[in-house]
């Protein structure tokens, strides 16, 4: 779950290092993001290391809402009312429970996912090409400082019309590359905050931990 770093506040980039072609779109995307309340979104992911084997494949879903966020993963979901997390893990019928963090590196927020550009990367504009018949922007991004960054490459999709992130691509130092395509997005959906609360009845014989 460490790669689903989803998620999810705007901060501007700074001036320094940014290709004014490709900081316009971006800007763009933050622009429409920012004015939103609440959105939904569905996505597929593809996590792949070829030195360790890995090559795996699930879908996804978030709802998010301020600073309040469900998202399921697989067979995994979690659940943040801005305060608390909740960490629901099948395979083990357990529910994790912990204070809810924006700093927390293993959250599945959907939010990250959508903004994980924002801060501490230069961006390069590379080209306008069709994906899945869509035209997008196709931009690089990478970091300011390597030394301090978990990946070394992000490479964003946004559409030419409507400014939406189509795709994400996240290469990390250790040879990991993930990809998350989105298949589905609703702006400023109407969600009622207990979506946003953990509900025991709803996990029948699933062990609550409290951190």
């Amino acid at each position: 779950m460490k790669y689903l770093i989803l998620l999810i506040g705007f901060v501007s980039f700074t001036s320094y290092g940014q290709d004014y072609e490709a900081q316009g779109v971006i800007d763009k995307l933050s622009a429409n993001l920012k004015v939103q309340t609440s959105f939904y979104v569905e996505f597929s992911a593809n996590i792949k290391n070829n030195v360790s084997g890995t090559n795996e494949s699930e879908t996804g879903k978030g709802w998010v809402k301020g600073d309040k966020f469900y998202a399921s993963y697989g067979e995994n979901t979690i659940i943040s009312n801005g305060l608390k997390t909740w960490t629901v893990v099948k395979e083990e019928k357990t529910v994790y429970e912990t204070d809810a963090s924006d700093d927390d590196e293993e959250s599945m927020n959907p939010k990250k996912l959508m903004t994980v550009w924002e801060e501490g990367f230069k961006n390069k504009y590379v080209t306008s090409e069709k994906l899945n018949g869509v035209q997008v922007h196709k931009i690089y991004l990478h970091p300011k400082d390597p030394s301090k960054a978990e990946y070394h490459t992000i490479v964003l999709y946004i559409s030419t019309e409507g400014y939406e992130l189509k795709r994400a691509i996240m290469k990390s130092k250790d040879g990991t590359v993930m990809t998350y395509t989105l298949t589905k997005y609703d702006a400023n959906p109407s969600i009622d905050d207990s979506k946003f609360v953990y509900d025991a009845k709803k996990y029948p014989g699933y062990t609550l931990i409290k951190d």
